[in-house]
């Protein structure tokens, strides 16, 4: 009898303690209820925000020349390498000279008649002149002043010609008319050309600076100016634009608006707004899409982090606050995007409790505990400080029975 005791009472207080109650959560969950869920929650204010719009847009060239001949005939010498930067007035093709030689030799040859045939009439209108009364009639000065306007015209039609056929001879080598990059030839030695032919001989590209085109919807354009108007928008004094290239890429020049747009599109119903680009590298090339990110001032508005907001099938924007310990949906209006977050200007107020964590487990007027946290400059939530991190309540665990003593 005496070895079976110490069992007996092992086994008592072991049925002692399936009668005591367990303290593991807070008192209104022993009534069978689950806890509010925690949901992490950042407080907003409105602020002062860059306006930014992000548009398509497409590479032009400043300046595109199609070099063509002015005067006709034989090429005898391509005078540049295609690919290759050329400055304004750079020679590029020379035409057979010969003809254009023999006709300036010719204007030469008719000044120099004009000019003699205007010394004889010069000297006659003197003589005729001063013999008037005394052997001359006034009929014979008259024609004879005559005569010298005929000679200092024709000296004049004389160096006219002769201009020409200088301008004549010095066309024949064509030259670049602006700087740039040359393409290649499209004619070869020996080919024959004509005075304004249709067909360009090449093509100089002006490339920097390079010319961006950006497209904005006539409706977000008329927003904007209502923006302006009511004083929501404040303008920059100068306006500037940056760009993204195919590739994700951040350009690294800054743009400068050239004009903005005074028509709209019957096709797309977008206004074309132009910015140059400074392009020493030449990176940017005419015809290629972009998308350019202009600045047009600040706005107040809330900041949202695009991970607390959502999207339905028609495009409205919306969110989750917590008001009243409760979640409520709010639909919300927004103005673009900076820095990973929505510019929203309607649905908020200054000190609402915007939710940005643990988003999956609420419903519209679901009790939530609302517990403070930090998130970094890409939206990502951090963990909050323990010092502002709420303490639970430590569960009460119930003590293990002692091993029974063999």
């Amino acid at each position: 009898m005496p070895a079976i005791r110490p069992l007996a009472c092992a086994m008592l207080v072991a049925t002692w303690f399936l009668y005591l109650p367990v303290h593991s959560g807070p008192a209104h969950a022993q009534d069978g209820q689950m806890p509010p869920p925690a949901v992490g929650v950042v407080t907003v204010q409105p602020r002062q925000v860059p306006r930014i719009v992000t548009l398509p847009g497409r590479a032009v060239a400043q300046a595109e020349a199609a070099i063509r001949p002015r005067v006709g005939g034989l090429v005898t010498e391509i005078l540049y390498q295609p690919g290759t930067a050329l400055e304004q007035g750079a020679p590029m093709f020379r035409i057979d000279p010969t003809t254009y030689q023999a006709n300036l030799s010719s204007a030469e040859a008719n000044v120099a008649s004009a000019r003699a045939a205007l010394t004889q009439a010069e000297t006659s209108f003197s003589r005729t002149k001063r013999l008037l009364g005394s052997g001359t009639t006034q009929a014979q000065v008259d024609e004879s002043r005559a005569t010298l306007e005929q000679a200092r015209a024709a000296l004049q039609g004389a160096e006219a010609a002769l201009t020409l056929a200088q301008a004549e001879l010095d066309w024949t080598t064509v030259t670049s008319p602006i700087d740039g990059m040359a393409s290649v030839a499209a004619v070869s030695v020996g080919d024959l050309v004509t005075a304004n032919q249709a067909d360009a001989l090449a093509t100089v590209t002006r490339l920097d600076p390079i010319e961006v085109d950006m497209y904005e919807p006539s409706a977000r354009m008329l927003s904007l100016r209502e923006d302006i108007s009511k004083g929501r928008l404040q303008l920059t004094k100068k306006i500037q634009a940056t760009l993204t290239l195919e590739t994700g890429e951040t350009y690294a020049a800054t743009g400068e608006l050239v004009a903005p747009g005074f028509t709209v599109s019957t096709s797309t119903g977008a206004v074309d707004t132009r910015f140059r680009f400074d392009n020493p590298r030449r990176l940017l090339l005419p015809g290629m899409f972009l998308r350019g990110q202009i600045n047009l001032g600040t706005t107040e508005a809330f900041l949202v982090t695009q991970n607390a907001a959502t999207r339905d099938k028609t495009g409205q924007l919306s969110a989750w606050v917590v008001r009243g310990g409760k979640a409520v949906r709010v639909a919300l209006t927004d103005n673009g995007t900076w820095q990973h977050h929505w510019i929203v200007t309607e649905g908020l107020e200054p000190g609402d409790l915007l939710a940005v964590d643990n988003l999956s487990a609420l419903t519209e007027g679901a009790a939530v505990t609302a517990v403070p946290v930090t998130m970094d400059e890409n939206g990502v939530v951090q963990e909050q400080p323990a010092a502002e991190t709420p303490e639970a309540p430590a569960p009460t665990v119930p003590a293990q029975a002692a091993p029974a003593a063999e």
